[in-house]
């Protein structure tokens, strides 16, 4: 799972769950997997996305390193040729491989196998 689909994810379906966003990152493991870099994909991406979210991710997952400290990105990020190229190794290149992530309302937890979270939930849960 890229970090440009867990952003994206919620568990607002579950029972009794108000926003059930952002969802919390419990990865077993990570890798980084090279990606073509498009600073335009990026550029248009990143006004689409919660970049707090995004931070708190890959901070979570020890990559958060390079990325600008703010809650929202103003002109001068989206014109800076290296936070793009950080910003693209966040969302396209980090995948979680093996993990899980959790409900910030209820604790539900939503496995990740194979780099692909299972956000299925029960009958009852509904």
């Amino acid at each position: 799972m890229k970090l440009i689909t867990h952003n994206m994810l919620t568990s607002k379906i579950l029972k009794n769950v108000v926003t059930g966003y952002p969802l919390k990152i419990h990865a077993v493991k990570a890798e980084l997997k090279k990606a073509d870099f498009q600073p335009d994909f990026i550029a248009r991406m990143i006004k689409k996305i919660d970049y707090k979210t995004l931070y708190q991710a890959a901070e979570t997952l020890g990559y958060a390193e390079g990325m600008p400290k703010t809650e929202i990105l103003n002109e001068e990020d989206m014109n800076n040729e290296e936070t793009l190229k950080k910003l693209h190794e966040v969302l396209l290149e980090i995948e979680v491989i093996e993990g899980d992530l959790e409900c910030p309302e209820t604790g539900r937890k939503f496995p990740i196998n194979n780099g692909i979270p299972n956000m299925l939930v029960n009958e009852e849960e509904l």
